[in-house]
C-alpha cells in the first residue's frame, strides 16, 4: 500500500468463486480489446493508448468521457473539482459515474451506485469494487466495453496524477461488483480479470485548455492539447459564438510534437478580446488538406 494515503482495503484473495450475475451469450471479457477497434483503423485513428498522466499538486481529478468524432466514440478527459473525502481514484471514479460532462458533446453510460470503493497494490494494481446499480443502463456491447475502459482510464488517471503508481511500470485495473469477481458488466462484459488501458481508445485529437465553459482572461489565451499522430499536421480555427450564430474568427496550422517525452502534444497562443468563443481542432488527412478529420471543440469566454 502507499504510504500517506488511506486507502480501503479490499480481501486479499481476489479469486473469489460466486457471480453475482449470469454469464451472457458472447459476452467478452475485461481485458478483451473493444471489437471495433480491432479491425481496420479509419486514417488517422488513434494506435495507441494516451501517455499516463502525471503527478500533480492540483485537487482536480482526471475524468475520461465518451464522445463521437467522425463514426466512432473515443475517450475525452476533463479535470473536475473533487471532494476531500475518498482516496483520488475513488473520487474520480465518483464523478464519471454520478456526474455529468462539462462538455455537452460527451457523456457517460455509469450510473450512481450505493456502494464504491478502491484500493492500491504495491504491484500497480488497482482494484475497483462498486454495487450492481453502477451498471443500470441499457447499452449495447461495444458501448459496454468502451465504458469498462472509461473506469480503466479515469481509475489509472487519478492514481498517476495522486502520484500513487508508478507511471513507469504497466497499471492494471481489477473490476470487483460487491467484493466478487465475474459479474458481467451492462449484460455484455466479464469483469474480474486484471485490464490495461487498451490501445486507440482515446481521441485522435482533444482540446485540453481551456476546459468546456472556462472563462479566461482577455489578451493571449492558449489552446493545448494532444493528437495522437505525433509530428502531424493540425487545423486549428477559433470562431466567436453569439447564441446559436458561429463566425470564423482566426485560422491556421500547428505540428503536434514528436518529442518521444510529449508524443502529440499541441498549443497555440491567440489575442481574443472579451466575448464567447469555440476553439476547433482536427487532424488534416494527407494528400487532401481540405479534408480535416477528427474535430474536436471547445467553448469558453473571454472576459
Amino acid at each position: 500500500m502507499r504510504s500517506g494515503m488511506l486507502l480501503l482495503v479490499l480481501p486479499a484473495a481476489l479469486a473469489l468463486s460466486s457471480c453475482v450475475a449470469t454469464p451472457q451469450p458472447g459476452a467478452t471479457n475485461s481485458s478483451t480489446t473493444p471489437s471495433a477497434l480491432s479491425g481496420t483503423a479509419s486514417p488517422g485513428a488513434p494506435s495507441t493508448s494516451a501517455p499516463l498522466e502525471t503527478t500533480q499538486a492540483s485537487n482536480k481529478a482526471p475524468v475520461y468521457w465518451i464522445g463521437r468524432s467522425n463514426e466512432s466514440m473515443f475517450l475525452y478527459r476533463e479535470f473536475r473539482d473533487v471532494p476531500e473525502q475518498d482516496n483520488p481514484v475513488t473520487r474520480a471514479l465518483r464523478v464519471m459515474m454520478s456526474q455529468k460532462p462539462l462538455d455537452p458533446d460527451f457523456f457517460t453510460p455509469w450510473q450512481n451506485p450505493k456502494k464504491l470503493a478502491s484500493s492500491i497494490s504495491g504491484k500497480n494494481v488497482i482494484t475497483v469494487d462498486v454495487s450492481p446499480d453502477a451498471f443500470n443502463s441499457n447499452v449495447d456491447a461495444d458501448m459496454a466495453e468502451r465504458a469498462i475502459q472509461q473506469l480503466v482510464y479515469t481509475a489509472t488517471a487519478a492514481g498517476a496524477s495522486a502520484g500513487l503508481i508508478d507511471a513507469g511500470q504497466q497499471v492494471q485495473v481489477v473490476v470487483l461488483v460487491d467484493g466478487h469477481t465475474d459479474y458481467v458488466a451492462f449484460n455484455h462484459v466479464r469483469l474480474g480479470a486484471p485490464t490495461s488501458r487498451s490501445a486507440g481508445m482515446v481521441a485522435p485529437v482533444w482540446i485540453i485548455d481551456p476546459q468546456e465553459g472556462t472563462p479566461v482572461q482577455d489578451g493571449s489565451v492558449k489552446v493545448s492539447g494532444r493528437s495522437t499522430a505525433a509530428g502531424g499536421k493540425l487545423r486549428w480555427e477559433i470562431l466567436r459564438t453569439d447564441g446559436s450564430v458561429k463566425t470564423t474568427y482566426l485560422t491556421g496550422t500547428t505540428t503536434a510534437s514528436a518529442d518521444p517525452s510529449q508524443p502529440g502534444a499541441f498549443s497555440l497562443s491567440v489575442n481574443l478580446g472579451q466575448g464567447n468563443y469555440e476553439a476547433r481542432v482536427s487532424q488534416l488527412e494527407d494528400g487532401n488538406p481540405s479534408q480535416s478529420l477528427f474535430v474536436d471543440t471547445r467553448g469558453f469566454s473571454v472576459k
